[in-house]
Formats: structure tokens, C-alpha cells, sequence
């Protein structure tokens, strides 16, 4: 493999109590460029957002998308809402000039790459209700259905008429969007052509006056509140967010007494209802996160929202469900709800021990933690089955922490020998996360693992992942100052990813998520960073004034809530992400298993008193008084009398009287790596040339390239060509002036046709007799629950070595991006476990859309084995019902 490019806890002077003369915060809490921070008020250029009370709110912010929108539109064709028209980045321009309200395009050939002459000058706006009509001419394609019952795309892929299900349009301008994952789902995009004749058109209203991108302009808090914990202090802007977090909380319970995810995101899913909890939901509403969490189980077991490809094993970030239920246990002591909690949580380990952990690495394999969108976080030509084998920073976190805390469930389940297993797992884990993905020259740790037979490391920070390697210390201390001080932090907050993807539209590339920012928040206090820490909180602050709403995200360059692929308001986790600088900043509350422990941070600008009255602890409700800042506790009380450790007793009946005085011990001026929005140059498409050399395209704003061969780099180069000497597997890398890397090209395998084994699976069982086309040799097999659950296939090893395995197949069950149908196997090596195969789901009923699955490398010896691919208990996918897919050939590939 190769690298491309706590809070302490605070010193207790217990002295006895003195009053202190009153402190106040500093009127300007933040200043930068983009943005100010007051007591009161947030401004940005000539937005303004006002806490007229701690109840009442106003702002003056009008999202400057929709102002000045150019004409000038990058736009592009899609059969079966795939990106296939052209490739990734090549785009059809027009300006919308209109004449009387009306635009129309000439005809556009698919495939041909379109660029209007005369494109609009600065200064030139999109008018408002522009009827906007496109025409696409589709006879080339149709003409290929007819004559050979296929359409071979740019890059070879063939779609057969029986899989044709339309033609949409993606684009750069609204009602266009740029998601293919769903723009299927769109059917206003859809051209169609009624006449018969070819000629695909659709018309479109663009710029609607309606739609401009306001928020409310004032906000009063309507609901009562009482119930919930009280905060006070001497900044209205702080207070009256707080209280409106709480008001939207309650917006989000539902009648079944369940969470809601947004305001736009109906129901409950897995990892928000998660997140959300660990940040504050446990402590304020500790009944709705159990029922919300259960709604989220299945079989005794932790259901994975939709995914890539269809689900989990794809996906396998459900496991931070055990991190929240955990949450819920430390935050009630609810003995009954810790046994149901640990028979679900161990269950569902023990089927990701089968099925998503790597042996070669000891990671864990799955899509990113939350950053579930293909195409938003990974290269284009990664499919599903490369995704389930990528190994990403933050899922592994995730894994960590959940083996971390069933191990001590199991300790107070008094069953030692699971304790002791899941502990030594997370230790693993640990040790492989630090070995694997950490980035010395960095200072923080790298993206994610990806690529076949041999993965690189993505240098790509993860925002997300790097603060829970700081949060459940996965990272040592030295390690967590350092991935503080040195993730890319930008205008206006900490991006999801850095750098940013190219010609991706903002979602979770480009984009700015509150509830990461909060996890990052975290994080500052823990290392003790006030700088970092007062950073990130005013960028949780700022959006939440201006808009008046707690978004779902927004975009990282304008800090904009305008512009993301989705956005929601009223969102769950960035409003429970606002309450946790609360609870667990300012005051530093840390729920343990056996009591609650004070650990404060106040940076000086936030000097001054604050207090927290009517908050519920077990049995108990706490009213709470804290001045000072720093995070060393000079005196700390219950009732008057000193609190040892700073801690509350698990056992503490009744309301009781907390006073917390800090020492205002200065704290060293922590560091923030300030970084410039940035995007890296675009992955090399890398055609294969012959039988031993292969090409690119030049990259726009590539300076060099390196061309790696296994893993390893093998020669750096301006030239656009390769000729290789050795076999193996290989990849291009484009590398920008500033020595910024973009993605890795898709893998080309050179070797010997001796070295490359293909076993027809009809040869091994009954062939299919569905009407399926595209496979190869005489036919393919149905595996199924039922069909083919087993199959042994014969091998004969020609000589010693290790041996990439994988299957050609289909599975036309659900698109890529949702639904839970990929199929899972277990795969024996002469009656010996050696992996999983996955088979995801690649497009709905579009069985005739044939690849790859995910690779097994095994050592076998010289002569006969035998394989078995077997469907078990532990395969069973989140559907239950359909696990299918078309099995056209076994491949082996010696590779050492």
C-alpha cells in the first residue's frame, strides 16, 4: 500500500468556595473574513441576524443563489438515470438567452458533446420563468436496439433494449440537478418522444420567481419548553439558539413517540436517530431514543438504512446504533434496556465479523460512515461491489468504538469471555486504523483504503472520522492535538471532505454538515484547542442565525444553505449537534456508566456565568451554575459541599444544587489549519492500448502524473502514455502545481492470459433459462435463497501462489443507490472460511447490466481444491426475502 501525499481531566483545586467578581464575554466572540460573531448578532457582508431575546430571533438573509443566476448551463443526457452519455466532467454548455419567455435548443446528438457559440457575458441573468426546451436526438441509440439489441456506451458499456427504461437530462441549473444516483426518480426530467421519431424533447420552466431562496425572517418561540433543561448566560445569541434547538426538537417527535429525521426526511434512520442521540438526545428525550433506536431492529438485529447497491454489507455504518444505545444506558441506568441492547448489538457483530471484516488489514470494509452517496465522497468508476471493499476512516471509527462498548456491556452483563473477545477485536481495530490510515506528514489521518487487488490510501481528510478517532481515542494524545491543529478547516467550517471532488455538485462534496461541526467541536474541547473550538462553534452559530432554521448542511465556498443536491430544515442532528455545545462543552457533561462528571470548557471570550437549571440525570434533576473560563475547576459543589472528582453519583436522588467556579487558567493558543475551498484535478480515464500499454487523456490543471503499479508508485511522468514491463495492476494519478493528487484511475490488470482462469458457472450448475442477455459462454445460474444456495466448483491450481477471485455478475433488483437487495455468499476454500463475495444490486430490472463482484485473495498450493460459495444464516441481507443474483463466470487471477 502506498500514502499519496482530551480535555485532561481538569485539575480539581478543591478550595472552598469564594465569590468572584462577575465576569462578562467579550462582545465579539469571532471575526473573520466571511463572517462576525457577537453577543447579540451575526453578520455576513449585509445579512444580519438579531437575538432580540432569548425567545426571539430575526434576520434579514436572502440566499444569493437565485439573485444573479447565469444562463450559461453545463448540462448532459442520461440513459436509465445513469452518468453514460459522455465522460465524467465532458458536458453539453448553452446559454438560456430568452426571446417572449421562450428558449429551445437545436438538436443535440446523444453522446456529442454540444458547446453554444455565443455563451452569456458577466453581468448577463438568467430571466426569471424562462420556458426552457430541450431537444435531444436519441436515433443513433435507437438504431443500435434495432441492429444489434444494444447501445455500446463511450466507455464500452452496453445497455440492451430490453433494459431501456428512458432518457433524462442533468444538469447545473434548477428544477436540473446533477444527481444520477436519482435522477430516475425525477420523471420531470425525463425527455420523451411521442412521435415516434427519434427526436427526445422536454420543456422546463427554469428561474421561477416562486422559488426564491428565503427563510423565515423572524423566529418567536411558540412552544413550551419548561420540561426541558433551562440555559442562561450572558450571550442572547448562544441562549436563544438553545431555545431554539429545544423548539424544534419537539418538532420532531412524532405521534409514535419516534424522531423524525428532518423536516423534508420523514421517519427514522439509523445513523441520524444515532448521531443524534450520542450528541444530546439520550439526555433530553431518553424514551423517544429508545422507541426511535428499536424502530431500527430487525431480528434482533441493527437494520442499515438503504444504501449503495443495496444495502448493508455495502453500507455497514449501522453499528453506531450500539455507540447510541450505549448513550441511552449511561443516561438512564435502565437495566432491562441494556440486555435488549446488548443481545442486538452482539448479534449484529457477529454477522459483520463474517461479512465485512478484512483479515489482510484487520479493517473493516463498508461505504463511508454517513457519507453515503457514491459519487459525492468516491471516484466515478467505482461501483458498488469497489465500494463495499473500500475500508473508510470513520466506519472503522465506528467499529472501534462499538466492540469498545459491548465489551463493557458484557462486563456488566457479567459475561467476561465475550467481554474479553470484543475487547481484543477493538483493540485490533485500533492498532489497524493507526497502521493504515494514518498520514504522518499530515498530521491527520487519510480517507479510506480503496482500489482491487491492491488498495491505496486516500489522502483526503474525512471530517467525520477524524473527530471520533479524537472522541473514543483511537488516536493517542499527541495524535489527537495534532488531527485538531491540522484537518483543513475552511471559511466557514470544516468540509465533510478535503479537498473537494471536481465537477460534483454540492452535497457532501463541497459541503459544510452542523452535526459533523459539532462532533468537531467536541473534539477542540477534548485537545483543549480554544481556537479551534470557538472557530467551530460560530460555525454552527452562524447558519443557524441567519437562517433561522437548524439546516441539514450547506455549501462550503458560500456557506450557503442554497445550492446542495438536498437540504432539509428542522434537522435532527444539527439541531441536537447545537444543544451538545451546551451540554457537553460548556459544561462539560459526561455521562458515564456508573455517574456524570463535570469536565468544562470555556474559551475567554465566553467568560462570564451560565446556568443550566432543571437538568434530568436518572433519578435526579441537577440546577447547575458555572462562571469563570478555562478548563481547570477551581472549586466545584453539591449542595454547598465539596463534589469529589467532580462527580455525581450514578445513585443521586432528587434536585440538588451544582456550583462551578473555573480557575480562568489561560489556555495555550491552539493552532487551526485555515484552509482555501479547493478542488483537486479530475481522476485519469486510462484506456488500455495493447496488450502491454495503456494511455489518458490530459487532465486540465494536471502537472504531472505517477503511475503505480500494485500500489507503489513505479514512475513519475508529463507524458500521457505507459508501456509496461511488468505485469500487474495498475493506476494513474493526476497530480496538480501544488502537489495535490486527484483520485487513482480505475485499475488496469496486465498480465499473462496463462495467469487468468475464467469457470463458466453454467458448467457447475443448471443454467438460468430467464431471458437475460450480455453474459458470456453458453448461459449463466440463478443463486437465490432457494436456487443454488450451495455450489462446489472443482479448481485445479497449476502452481503455487495467491490468487484474486471474483464472479461476473447481475443483479437487476433496485438501483445502485437505494433499496436492500445485494446478495451476500460465504466463500470456502476446501472447507475452510476465506470471505465474503457481495453482488449489489446495479440497476432496477436492468439484469442484462453485467460486472464484477468484490475480490478474494487466497494462497493455494499447487493442484486440486475445492470452492464453496453457500448462502448462510449470517448472509442474510436488510430485505430478508429477495438475496439474488446471476452468476455468469468465476475468475482467478494469480497476482503473486
Amino acid at each position: 500500500m502506498t500514502r499519496l501525499c482530551k480535555i485532561a481531566v481538569p485539575s480539581l483545586l478543591l478550595l472552598s468556595f469564594t465569590t468572584t467578581k462577575a465576569q462578562k464575554p467579550m462582545d465579539n466572540i469571532f471575526q473573520s473574513d466571511s463572517y462576525n460573531l457577537s453577543k447579540s448578532k451575526v453578520t455576513q457582508g449585509t445579512f444580519e441576524a438579531t437575538a432580540l431575546s432569548s425567545t426571539a430571533l430575526h434576520s434579514n438573509y436572502q440566499s444569493p443563489v437565485n439573485l444573479e443566476i447565469s444562463p450559461v448551463l453545463s448540462f448532459k443526457f442520461s440513459i436509465n438515470g445513469k452518468d453514460n452519455e459522455m465522460v465524467s466532467g465532458k458536458n453539453h454548455q448553452i446559454s438560456i438567452i430568452a426571446a417572449n419567455g421562450k428558449f429551445e435548443t437545436p438538436v443535440i446528438r446523444f453522446g456529442q458533446q454540444f458547446t453554444g457559440k455565443d455563451l452569456a457575458a458577466k453581468g448577463v441573468f438568467l430571466k426569471p420563468d424562462t420556458k426552457f426546451t430541450i431537444r435531444l436526438d436519441m436515433r443513433e441509440v435507437m438504431a443500435a436496439f434495432a441492429d444489434k439489441g444494444f447501445y455500446a456506451t463511450f466507455d464500452g458499456t452496453k445497455i440492451y433494449k430490453a433494459d431501456f427504461k428512458g432518457v433524462f437530462v442533468a444538469g447545473s441549473i434548477s428544477p436540473l440537478i446533477w444527481d444520477f444516483d436519482n435522477l430516475s426518480n425525477h420523471k420531470e426530467l425525463e425527455l420523451k418522444d411521442p412521435d415516434g421519431d427519434g427526436i427526445y424533447t422536454v420543456t422546463l420552466e427554469m428561474n421561477k420567481a416562486k422559488e426564491k431562496k428565503t427563510t423565515a425572517s423572524a423566529w418567536q418561540l411558540t412552544k413550551n419548553i419548561s420540561a426541558f433543561p433551562a440555559y442562561k448566560s450572558d450571550v442572547p445569541m448562544m441562549d436563544a439558539l438553545y431555545n431554539l434547538a429545544l423548539e424544534e426538537m419537539e418538532n420532531a417527535v412524532e405521534p409514535d413517540s419516534t424522531f423524525r429525521t428532518g423536516k423534508e426526511w420523514a421517519g427514522v434512520w439509523t445513523r441520524d436517530i444515532s448521531y443524534s442521540i450520542i450528541l444530546s438526545m439520550a439526555t433530553l428525550q431518553p424514551k423517544v431514543a429508545q422507541y426511535s433506536l428499536l424502530r431500527k431492529v430487525k431480528n434482533e438485529r441493527v437494520i442499515q438504512d438503504t444504501g449503495t447497491g443495496g444495502s448493508w454489507p455495502v453500507s455497514s455504518d449501522r453499528m453506531i446504533w450500539a455507540v447510541a444505545a450505549w448513550e441511552v444506558y449511561k443516561t438512564t441506568g435502565d437495566q432491562a434496556w441494556l440486555a435488549k441492547a446488548y443481545r442486538i448489538i452482539k448479534n449484529s457483530v457477529e454477522d459483520d465479523l463474517k461479512n465485512v471484516y478484512d483479515p489482510q488489514t484487520g479493517l473493516v470494509r463498508g461505504e463511508s460512515s454517513f457519507l453515503d452517496w457514491r459519487d459525492q465522497t468516491y471516484p466515478k468508476w467505482m461501483q458498488s461491489a469497489d465500494i463495499y471493499s473500500s475500508e473508510n476512516l470513520g466506519t472503522n471509527a465506528v467499529h472501534y468504538q462499538t466492540n469498545h462498548v459491548l465489551s463493557q456491556m458484557a462486563v456488566l452483563m457479567k459475561d467476561q469471555a465475550a467481554a474479553d473477545k470484543y475487547s481484543a477485536i477493538a483493540s485490533q481495530l485500533k492498532k489497524a486504523i493507526n497502521t493504515h490510515l494514518w498520514i504522518p506528514e499530515k498530521g491527520y489521518y487519510g480517507q479510506y483504503l480503496y482500489g482491487r487487488q491492491f488498495k491505496i490510501l486516500s489522502p483526503r481528510s474525512e471530517a467525520l472520522g477524524e473527530a471520533l478517532t479524537v472522541l473514543f481515542d483511537i488516536a493517542d494524545q499527541e495524535r489527537q492535538k495534532t488531527v485538531v491543529a491540522s484537518t483543513p478547516v475552511t471559511n466557514f467550517g470544516i468540509p465533510c471532505i478535503y479537498p473537494q471532488i471536481p465537477n460534483i455538485p454540492p452535497y457532501h462534496n463541497n459541503a459544510v454538515w452542523p452535526f459533523v461541526q459539532a462532533y468537531w467541536s467536541l473534539a477542540a474541547a477534548k485537545t483543549g484547542n480554544a481556537e479551534a473550538l470557538v472557530q467551530s462553534m460560530s460555525a454552527i452559530y452562524r447558519p443557524a442565525a441567519l437562517f433561522l432554521t437548524n439546516k441539514e448542511n450547506f455549501v462550503s465556498t458560500t456557506g450557503d444553505f442554497a445550492g446542495t443536491q438536498v437540504n432539509s430544515s428542522n434537522m435532527l442532528w444539527s439541531l441536537a449537534g447545537n444543544i451538545s455545545l451546551v451540554y457537553k462543552v460548556l459544561f462539560g457533561i459526561d455521562i458515564q456508566e456508573n455517574g456524570l462528571v463535570f469536565k468544562p470548557f470555556i474559551p475567554e471570550v465566553l467568560k462570564g456565568e451560565r446556568t443550566l437549571s432543571n437538568f434530568k440525570y436518572r433519578k435526579a434533576i441537577l440546577d447547575i451554575k458555572l462562571s469563570g473560563y478555562g478548563n481547570i475547576i477551581k472549586s466545584i459543589t453539591l449542595d454547598g459541599k465539596i463534589l469529589p472528582q467532580a462527580k455525581i453519583p450514578a445513585n443521586v436522588t432528587g434536585r440538588h444544587a451544582v456550583v462551578i467556579v473555573l480557575a480562568d487558567n489561560k489556555l495555550e493558543k491552539g493552532k487551526v489549519d485555515h484552509a482555501k475551498d479547493y478542488f483537486s484535478v479530475v481522476a485519469p480515464l486510462v484506456i488500455r492500448n495493447g496488450e502491454n500499454s495503456f494511455s489518458w487523456d490530459k487532465v486540465d490543471g494536471a502537472q504531472t502524473y505517477s503511475v503505480l503499479r500494485n500500489g507503489e508508485e513505479t514512475l513519475r511522468t508529463n507524458g500521457l502514455n505507459y508501456a509496461a514491463k511488468l505485469s500487474g495492476e495498475y493506476q494513474v494519478i493526476a497530480i496538480d502545481k501544488n502537489e495535490v493528487p486527484s483520485f487513482a484511475s480505475e485499475p488496469v490488470l496486465i498480465i499473462d492470459t496463462a495467469a487468468v482462469e475464467k469457470i463458466g458457472m453454467e458448467k457447475i450448475a443448471p443454467k438460468s433459462d430467464l431471458p437475460y442477455q450480455g453474459y458470456t459462454g453458453n448461459g449463466f445460474i440463478e443463486i437465490s435463497k432457494t436456487k443454488n444456495a450451495v455450489i462446489a466448483i472443482k479448481v485445479n491450481i497449476p502452481e503455487d501462489g495467491t490468487y484474486a477471485i471474483d464472479f461476473r455478475y447481475a443483479n437487476g433488483n433496485g438501483p445502485t443507490n437505494t433499496e436492500n437487495k445485494c446478495a451476500i455468499r460465504t466463500f470456502m476454500v476446501d472447507g475452510l472460511f476465506a470471505g465474503t463475495f457481495v453482488f449489489p444490486q446495479r440497476g432496477k430490472q436492468e439484469w442484462s447490466d453485467w460486472g464484477f463482484s468484490n475480490v478474494n485473495p487466497v494462497k493455494l498450493k499447487k493442484g486440486e481444491h475445492t470452492f464453496n460459495l453457500s448462502f448462510e444464516t449470517w448472509n442474510e441481507n436488510m430485505n430478508g426475502e429477495i438475496n439474488q443474483a446471476m452468476l455468469d463466470y468465476m475468475r482467478l487471477i494469480r497476482i503473486k
